[in-house]
């Protein structure tokens, strides 16, 4: 007969063992420890691994996607060929978010700047026979309309774990994306109409407060 003690320690089991199970499938992270903010150089590690590893062109469009428009990992694993590539088979410079494909419901446009598009040209070479309603980032599981969500959120955890960049999970491009920004001096206005965010104190907790950020604010800081 189980005691109140042994109910009790089976019920800190089971509730630390959901949060694992959330963490690893959903990329969430408790509210005192916030994914990693990768440097440029722990970026350019990540895409020296993918180069060294099947569908290398495929996984280095996606980290590059991730980095350079902060879109939450949904949106990205939303994308079809037709939001990306226009009738002529080239990437477009603005791409189209459908209210049913953003966490706010409402749509909203995601800027792509010059060296993403060719980056990103690069990759749709492989897709230039598919079907413009097909998943843009294919899964190479058989029988799969392209990632999900969480199978994307799966594949950055592994991604970040085999790189060995300890705290980093699919969250961290879009915290690097919006603290470069904010070191870059961009108004916090702008980076809500790029982060898709409708608060700003919801903007604020991804910024991350690093030495670069604080000497950009000194810097630019005239009293006399």
């Amino acid at each position: 007969m189980l005691t109140n003690w042994h109910k009790s320690v089976a019920e800190r089991n089971k509730r630390k063992q959901h949060r694992d199970i959330a963490k690893l499938w959903l990329g969430k992270e408790t509210m005192s420890k916030q994914a990693k903010v990768l440097s440029g150089a722990e970026i350019r590690k990540v895409l020296d691994y993918c180069a060294t590893r099947k569908h290398s062109q495929r996984n280095r469009a996606l980290v590059l996607i991730m980095f350079n428009t902060g879109m939450r990992v949904s949106e990205v694993a939303s994308l079809r060929i037709k939001d990306v590539v226009d009738s002529e088979g080239n990437i477009k410079n603005e791409i189209r978010l459908l209210a049913e494909n953003t966490k706010t419901n409402e749509a909203r446009t995601v800027f792509v700047n010059e060296k993403l598009c060719k980056e990103l040209q690069q990759y749709a070479k492989l897709l230039k026979n598919d079907n413009p309603n097909n998943k843009f980032f294919y899964s190479q599981k058989k029988d799969s309309d392209g990632f999900t969500a969480n199978t994307l959120t799966q594949h950055f955890h592994y991604l970040y774990k085999r790189v060995g960049l300890d705290g980093a999970s699919s969250h961290s491009s879009r915290r690097t994306f919006i603290t470069t920004l904010a070191n870059k001096g961009i108004g916090i206005r702008v980076i809500m109409g790029l982060s898709g965010h409708k608060a700003i104190s919801s903007v604020q907790c991804y910024i991350d407060c690093n030495s670069e950020l604080m000497r950009n604010a000194v810097e630019n800081l005239a009293v006399v």
